[in-house]
């Protein structure tokens, strides 16, 4: 089972990258344009909150099934602090991907309380490019690109 979820964990990386990224620029390019905010934005919003909850949901399973996780039982938290990569897989990429699609969720529920399709733009393009940030620092990018 952990490989089969890993497998799919670290795919639907790429499909979340490749949304998030879409959306962001979308919001950039339409809220420099002053453009009209209208059903294909609403949907690429959607869709990337829902690609990347769907992440979230993989990454927790993946988290408690893996093998390093056993590591805080056996070595402590020091140790896993400690060491660079333990610390990346357990602590630093689960916390700061968390913190991301928070930054999605709440992004995504303040731009559909604004009436203006500015300040629809603005709220998006501020949270996910946040988010996008945030993916794109903790991603695992030696063993991704393996």
């Amino acid at each position: 089972m952990y490989n089969m979820v890993k497998i799919l964990h670290s795919y639907w990386a790429y499909l979340v990258l490749l949304i998030l990224v879409l959306a962001v620029i979308n919001s950039i390019i339409k809220l420099v344009g002053k453009k009209e905010y209208g059903a294909k934005d609403f949907r690429i919003a959607l869709f990337t909150l829902i690609v990347s909850h769907i992440q979230l949901l993989l990454g927790l399973i993946l988290y408690f099934v893996s093998p390093r996780f056993s590591l805080f039982s056996e070595s402590g938290m020091g140790e896993i602090m400690k060491n660079s990569v333990d610390r990346l897989y357990l602590v630093e990429h689960p916390l700061v991907n968390i913190i991301a699609i928070i930054l999605i969720t709440v992004g995504y529920s303040k731009h559909k309380k604004k009436l203006l399709s500015e300040a629809k733009f603005k709220t998006l393009s501020i949270f996910y490019t946040l988010a996008l940030i945030l993916f794109l620092s903790r991603i695992p990018w030696s063993t991704w690109l393996a």
